[in-house]
């Protein structure tokens, strides 16, 4: 039976985003778009459990890794989750198509700290 992400040590989970990695660049090389995108989350999600979901807190903006020019403020955080709203470079609210409210972004995919202006 797999270990859950939750259980195991960063150590652990350092090794098993290194074997995610090697088998997204051989789905990748081979032509399985689905298959390395599948990969790419399960990696997204293993590295946001090395993260400390105390470090963010509501009302803190942060860019969106591989998105430039959006960004992402916290409403609130459940777990490795942070929820809230996406908005552009000078402010404004983005639809997400899908969303409700607000979405969920594993805490991994937050990158800097936007400073209020």
């Amino acid at each position: 039976m797999e270990q859950r992400y939750s259980d195991m040590t960063v150590e652990q989970l350092r090794d098993v985003v290194s074997k995610l990695t090697e088998q997204a660049r051989k789905a990748e090389q081979m032509g399985m778009v689905n298959e390395y995108a599948v990969y790419q989350r399960k990696i997204q999600m293993a590295k946001s459990y090395m993260v400390n979901p105390a470090t963010f807190s509501k009302g803190d903006v942060y860019e969106i890794e591989g998105s430039p020019a959006v960004y992402f403020e916290i409403q609130y955080m459940n777990g490795i989750f942070a929820w809230g709203r996406r908005k552009d470079e000078n402010g404004t609210w983005l639809e997400v198509q899908g969303a409700e409210e607000y979405e969920a972004l594993p805490i991994s995919m937050l990158g800097n700290k936007i400073n209020p202006s």
